[in-house]
């Protein structure tokens, strides 16, 4: 099993749902500056609390920068038993292009 990748626009509607999950891997002043409301920041601090509190059978949408670190966190959390993992083509830098009223602070 392996992860798929999503587009800005259909991971926007994925996140319609209230089981989807939504994690930024980017660093945690880039997270603090702006990041998709709902998205948890993951490091090596906190990875293992996310993956034994998040719902593995949820979806599980990744994003980084640009879309390219995204694709191997992705693949690690299939290799955790996560059913339905995706990486977020274009990362961050495209969701807020196309989506600026939800890429504010939390």
């Amino acid at each position: 099993m392996s992860f798929k990748r999503i587009s800005i626009s259909d991971a926007e509607q994925l996140l319609r749902q209230p089981s989807t999950q939504l994690a930024d891997i980017r660093d945690e002043q880039s997270y603090q500056l702006g990041h998709i409301k709902g998205a948890s920041h993951l490091d090596n601090h906190n990875l293992q609390q996310f993956i034994e509190d998040a719902d593995p059978d949820a979806p599980l949408i990744i994003y980084c920068y640009h879309g390219n670190s995204s694709q191997s966190a992705a693949q690690f959390f299939v290799e955790k038993d996560f059913t339905e993992v995706y990486s977020m083509d274009g990362g961050f830098e495209e969701w807020r292009q196309h989506y600026p009223h939800q890429s504010g602070e939390q």
